[in-house]
């Protein structure tokens, strides 16, 4: 049998009530300034990357930049990832759903920088708490 069902992410995820997402997707020759869309809403967040709703389809394995606003934090932080899937929303207000992996924390270049993964961190020992009771079905990660 495959490894279908079988949660593979190694990073607990949690829903901020009320976190948007302002993205632009990284182009040869784009504009630093130009946001491609604002205030999606995030569906989940974890340390290594989110879930959010969009109203246009992202290309795969597409680099992206992210400006992620938390109600009560006055600055948005600024991560930088990959599209890892993008999927059609039927019959809802946003038109699709995309999830995004992080790019690694450190101070390379395309790097995130380690304050934003200290500030994850604290929101999610902020946020997993509120959350309801975890599903039966799902288990902790036995790999993190």
């Amino acid at each position: 049998m495959g490894d279908k069902g079988i949660e593979r992410r190694l990073c607990q995820r949690f829903k901020i009530p009320g976190a948007t997402v302002s993205y632009r997707k990284e182009r040869l020759f784009s504009s630093k300034t130009k946001i491609d869309e604002e205030f999606c809403p995030v569906l989940d967040l974890s340390r290594g990357g989110l879930r959010f709703l969009t109203q246009k389809p992202l290309k795969f394995k597409s680099k992206i930049r992210l400006q992620l606003s938390i109600p009560g934090e006055r600055l948005p932080l600024d991560l930088k990832g990959r599209v890892r899937w993008s999927t059609f929303n039927a019959g809802k207000s946003y038109k699709y759903q995309a999830g995004v992996q992080f790019n690694p924390y450190g101070l390379e270049k395309d790097q995130n920088v380690p304050q934003v993964l200290t500030t994850i961190i604290g929101l999610e020992q902020k946020f997993v708490g509120t959350e309801s009771a975890a599903d039966p079905g799902q288990t902790s990660d036995s790999g993190a």
